[in-house]
């Protein structure tokens, strides 16, 4: 299961779907332009990251994380904070190159972006900022129209429609999009196999605003091919502020898990 994260779903998980024509929509790419729109800060960041992952037989288990992003070039760095287990471990991405640091010993170690971040369902892929219309693009059915549709989320009124991979490194080459029809505003998502087999469902539960975008500071991934398996992300404490470069660095990661 990939994160982008708990006992009760905020939206209801039935929808019902008008009986509109696909060609009385708008255009899937328009909507996913707007996505992105609605939350491309342009800034470097820095907040908070809590994950609350439930798994059967094996309790709660809660992190705590700093997270600092710089926005020219898309690096970023991962401190932990909880548990002790975890404490003063972290990760640090720059250009096509993903470390994972550990302060038992020390050193550092290459890792592949797919990676789970410090034992939880998290990966270095949930905390990039990679564009959607350049990830996926709308799906077609058999006469070659979009597969979108307006209906209900709740008592909320939504556009669901459906995408296809475009790249080959996504970890799902296949997704359905709830938005909202008044600001675009994604609200839930399905994650599919090649295969077409439902790997995961992710709700959109709240969000922020920030420099006039918005922000999805809770979420909450339901993991389908393991049943039971639950995570929630809340991100508080947002600062947009310049950063200093040698954040970035092992360095500073190294002297920060002191």
């Amino acid at each position: 299961m990939r994160t982008r994260t708990i006992i009760a779903l905020f939206f209801s998980a039935i929808t019902v779907l008008s009986s509109g024509y696909a060609g009385d929509m708008p255009a899937i790419d328009s909507l996913l332009k707007k996505m992105e729109n609605n939350i491309s800060i342009s800034t470097d960041a820095r907040a908070k990251v809590m994950l609350t992952q439930q798994k059967p037989n094996q309790g709660v288990k809660n992190f705590e994380m700093m997270y600092y992003r710089r926005d020219k070039d898309n690096a970023f760095l991962i401190v932990f904070s909880a548990p002790e287990a975890e404490k003063g471990n972290g990760y640090l991405r720059i250009g096509d190159n993903f470390w994972m640091y550990r302060r038992n010993t020390r050193t550092f170690q290459h890792i592949n972006r797919d990676e789970s971040i410090g034992g939880s369902d998290a990966s270095g892929e949930d905390f990039e900022t990679r564009k959607l219309t350049e990830l996926y693009k709308p799906a077609a059915d058999s006469a070659g129209n979009e597969i979108i549709k307006e209906g209900k989320l709740g008592s909320i009124a939504v556009y669901r429609f459906e995408v296809r991979a475009k790249v080959s490194d996504v970890s799902y080459p296949y997704k359905i999009f709830w938005v909202r029809t008044d600001n675009g505003l994604l609200l839930k998502e399905q994650s599919f196999s090649s295969s077409k087999a439902l790997m995961s469902t992710a709700y959109y539960r709240k969000y922020t605003t920030v420099l006039g975008k918005f922000v999805p500071v809770l979420q909450l991934f339901i993991d389908e091919f393991e049943k039971g398996n639950k995570t929630t992300v809340e991100i508080s404490g947002i600062v947009t502020e310049k950063l200093d470069d040698r954040i970035f660095t092992k360095a500073y990661l190294e002297n920060l898990s002191k």
